[in-house]
């Protein structure tokens, strides 16, 4: 299984109609990535945890369709997010498995917003927060970078999407932070 969170599929689309003069490279990214993984780690389902589009019907959707038609083997499955705001009808001509609050596979809950209350024997995999963890070097300058927030029964994945904002996450110190940086991940000592 391939889980991907906030994707944002449209959101560049989404700016540049509202007059925001936004570069349309960043939604041909994401696609490019999408793919990329697919055909590395061969999945039989793709796990979206919400936000895989970003508003209304726009470029993303096709985009989409291409993929799941070209991947017609995979069962590509999304836990609906606060952006994914579309009829039914158009996840499904998608070929997209649409879950209203969550999907379980023991011991993992996989839901878009991060869990408040994650039931015993269960570990919670959310998205929707965009992580990110603050670098500072000794000269006390510091980059927010995405990154994996793992707690006690939970993990808050990155968001997937290229142009989407960041949350700083303040861990403590039983967790685990994983950081992206140039295409790697790489694990960040928590003080």
């Amino acid at each position: 299984m391939l889980v991907v969170a906030d994707v944002h599929l449209g959101k560049v689309n989404h700016f540049r109609k509202n007059g925001i003069a936004v570069p349309s490279r960043a939604d041909d990214r994401n696609v490019e990535i999408l793919v990329t993984l697919i055909e590395l780690a061969r999945p039989e389902r793709v796990l979206f945890l919400g936000d895989l589009f970003h508003s209304r019907f726009n470029f993303g959707w096709e985009a989409m369709k291409q993929i799941t038609g070209y991947f017609n083997q995979i069962s590509f499955e999304l836990v609906l997010g606060n952006h994914d705001i579309l009829a039914n009808i158009h996840y499904e001509q998608s070929g997209i498995k649409v879950q209203r609050s969550g999907i379980t596979e023991p011991p993992f809950i996989f839901t878009h917003h991060p869990l408040d209350d994650v039931p015993p024997a269960r570990y919670n995999i959310a998205g929707h927060v965009h992580p990110g963890v603050v670098l500072r070097s000794k000269g006390k300058q510091g980059v927010k970078i995405p990154c994996f927030y793992f707690s006690g029964h939970q993990a808050i994945c990155p968001a997937f999407g290229v142009f989407t904002g960041l949350c700083a996450v303040q861990p403590r110190k039983t967790d685990r932070i994983f950081a992206v940086v140039n295409n790697e991940v790489i694990e960040v000592t928590v003080k």
